[in-house]
């Protein structure tokens, strides 16, 4: 039984190898597939397998077809792919996903730097990309990237984002989720801007993604849960940040949402040791310590003989 005030389930959707792996040096695909299977040994049930986009853009992502192939050959799993695109959007329908992620910046200074188009073309380009992922039978996301802030423009109005939301849904999106791609909400800020969208669209399919550069990643989190919204994005090492955001860092870390959760009864389907062992995996194969406090501190330890 969860604790007063916390769902009984968070939908935790891992991020590592596409969020995760974009702002770092590439590395090989048999070390993504190495950390992709460490991944998938930790339960959780929807994983975000790469991105489509521009080899020359994001070379940490030249290989999508052949994670995608991988991916897919491992059953159990919800994968799905990121797409900036209408091509990228079929190149990921070609490759097999059907639950694909568009992203869309509710601010145009980074949403030129992130995809040279500003928010009211990126908004336009949603009815294509429904319609090739809705013809193979697939699930198509948009995720709402500088939903709080943008690097370039300062605080995005709450009234822009939610409007963002509104016609997302109104061209096909199946879900939505609200992205603080450079890390500087705050709980009171995420709870309003999730009442904000919801007393507008409605009891509509929200999810939220947080990066911790400022340290208010989990609280930020918390704060979502308490609004209602029950998916959330995270990085195993708390890996991650965007390209195209100057000083962006990690996502909140798979392993230290999943301690937080486990202590309030929440179920995540997700396993403790094997979460970790994955934050380890990827330290390793990237060469580099990672951001997370629960790899460098490990596990809560219990005294010996004590019983639960």
């Amino acid at each position: 039984m969860s604790a007063a005030g916390w769902p009984a389930a968070v939908d935790v959707r891992e991020v590592a190898l596409r969020d995760g792996l974009q702002i770092e040096q590439p590395i090989s695909t048999g070390a993504k597939i190495e950390l992709l299977e460490a991944i998938v040994a930790t339960g959780v049930r929807r994983i975000e397998a790469t991105a489509f986009v521009s080899p020359r853009a994001v070379p940490a992502m030249a290989d999508a077809e052949e994670v995608a192939t991988h991916a897919l050959g491992i059953d159990g799993v919800e994968w799905s792919a990121l797409v900036a695109s209408p091509g990228g959007a079929r190149r990921a329908v070609d490759a097999g996903l059907r639950t694909i992620e568009y992203v869309v910046s509710a601010a145009d200074g980074h949403s030129l730097a992130n995809v040279r188009r500003t928010t009211e073309e990126a908004v336009a380009a949603i009815d294509e990309i429904a319609a090739t992922v809705h013809g193979v039978g697939g699930r198509l996301e948009v995720i709402i990237a500088t939903a709080w802030d943008c690097p370039f423009d300062g605080p995005t109005p709450i009234a822009r984002t939610v409007s963002v939301a509104r016609r997302a849904r109104e061209r096909g999106a199946d879900q939505l989720c609200l992205g603080d791609t450079i890390g500087t909400t705050s709980p009171a800020r995420v709870i309003t801007l999730v009442e904000a969208v919801r007393s507008v669209l409605g009891p509509v399919d929200l999810g939220a993604h947080f990066h911790n550069t400022r340290g208010t990643g989990i609280a930020s989190a918390c704060a979502a849960l308490q609004a209602g919204v029950t998916r959330l994005d995270a990085s195993v090492g708390g890996l991650g940040g965007c390209p195209f955001a100057p000083g962006a860092s990690g996502n909140i870390a798979t392993e230290e949402l999943l301690y937080l959760l486990d202590d309030a009864g929440v179920d995540t389907g997700l396993d403790a040791a094997a979460t970790l062992a994955a934050a380890a995996s990827a330290q390793r194969l990237l060469g580099h310590p990672l951001e997370s406090n629960l790899l460098r501190a490990g596990g809560r330890s219990r005294p010996r003989g004590r019983a639960d």
